[in-house]
């Protein structure tokens, strides 16, 4: 049985996307660079902020372009209500249950670590994780292990008592760069070739559903 429950946030613990396309398309919009639609954003999804900028802005991803974007989508971002970020319905109840349970709970995401603390605080301030290790410029981002590696050190488990929760392909190479178990949920951002990945221990509709492994 699992003791340490890893999460990744964006599209697995709260839906997050739609408000990141409307900053994204206000900071494009405001440069004269050419927005897209939800499902174009979708594509461009898993990295740290500077691939997602890079991705975004295709052939026009130049140094210049990608800082100026960035600090225009920044800006706008941190300043917005964000009033469709909220947490897909049952991970809260399922964090709860988890923390009864025992189970060490902690959050490995490639958004900034002050972002992910923020929604926290307002949506899951009676759960008590054990890190919250975002992105930041001076670490690695996913699918680098050393988010995994830090929390599992802190947590004082083993890489075989983990198991990292996710919803994209960055997510899995991730938890398989860690040498953790990996479950993948099917509400998030991802697809079919993320659902039939061999490594994945089991695609999940429903969050009751990993209980199981606890």
């Amino acid at each position: 049985m699992k003791k340490l429950s890893i999460f990744d946030f964006d599209g697995t613990l709260f839906n997050s996307v739609d408000d990141v396309v409307i900053c994204f398309n206000e900071a494009l919009a405001k440069l004269g660079f050419e927005c897209l639609n939800r499902e174009e954003f979708f594509s461009c999804l898993g990295g740290n902020i500077d691939e997602i900028l890079s991705l975004v802005l295709k052939d026009q991803n130049t140094p210049e372009n990608m800082e100026a974007l960035k600090e225009t989508y920044l800006d706008i971002y941190y300043n917005s209500e964000k009033e469709n970020t909220l947490p897909f319905p049952g991970s809260h109840e399922l964090l709860l249950k988890l923390q009864e349970m025992g189970v060490l709970l902690a959050i490995n995401s490639n958004r900034f670590t002050d972002s992910i603390e923020s929604f926290v605080d307002r949506f899951f301030d009676d759960i008590d994780f054990v890190l919250i290790e975002g992105h930041n410029f001076d670490t690695p981002s996913k699918p680098s292990p050393e988010g995994i590696n830090k929390i599992i050190e802190k947590a004082g488990v083993s890489p075989s008592q983990a198991v990292y929760i996710g919803d994209s392909g960055t997510d899995i190479k991730t938890a398989q760069n860690a040498g953790i178990d990996c479950i993948v949920v099917k509400w998030g951002y991802g697809d079919e070739n993320v659902w039939q990945n061999d490594y994945v221990l089991e695609c999940v509709d429903e969050f009751s559903q990993i209980l199981k492994y606890f």
